[in-house]
């Protein structure tokens, strides 16, 4: 638990970025909402809640990796098991992306949105079982982890934000 203990203030700034950015997406979905694109309800789940999930990720991860555990093992499991879900869930999202017709996804948008997310947490997974034998080298996995989804969270709810007040919606003829 040495190492860990040297980690503390890294999970308590990047839990209160990823806690903060939460609340910052909420407000600025809520002053937008009066400008919904065509087919929100088919592009807010492949895009936005995303963005949520990995913010919220990040911040549960921090919480867990600052709980005063007795030993590594719960602290490897738990971040195994968001990594894993995660990765599961980021592929489905990525499905998800694809599929959609209301916006066509350029090489940025499959990067930030599909390929770097199932890489976080396919990290986060892989740092997970590393901590149980390989502490210091599975924190800074996990740690690289962790900042990955923060960054890409930060990008991809720019992107939408741009693109929310870029994008005028077309008036309807009648």
């Amino acid at each position: 638990m040495i190492e860990l203990a040297k980690w503390d203030s890294f999970y308590v700034i990047v839990g209160s970025a990823a806690g903060a950015l939460i609340g910052l997406q909420f407000v600025v979905m809520t002053l937008i909402a009066e400008r919904p694109p065509r087919r929100a309800a088919e592009v807010g789940p492949a895009f936005s809640t995303p963005t949520i999930v990995h913010f919220g990720s990040v911040l549960l991860l921090c919480a867990l990796l600052r709980a005063p555990w007795e030993t590594e093992a719960p602290i490897a499991v738990a971040s195994g098991f968001v990594g894993l879900a995660g990765a599961i869930y980021a592929v489905f999202t990525g499905r998800r992306i694809l599929r959609q017709d209301a916006y066509l996804p350029d090489l940025e948008d499959k990067a930030f949105h599909i390929v770097l997310p199932v890489v976080a947490y396919a990290m986060l997974f892989t740092a997970g079982l590393a901590s149980l034998t390989h502490e210091r080298e599975g924190l800074f996995a996990a740690g690289a982890a962790v900042l990955l989804l923060l960054f890409t969270g930060i990008h991809n709810a720019w992107d939408a934000v741009v693109f929310q007040v870029l994008t005028r919606p077309r008036q309807s003829k009648d």
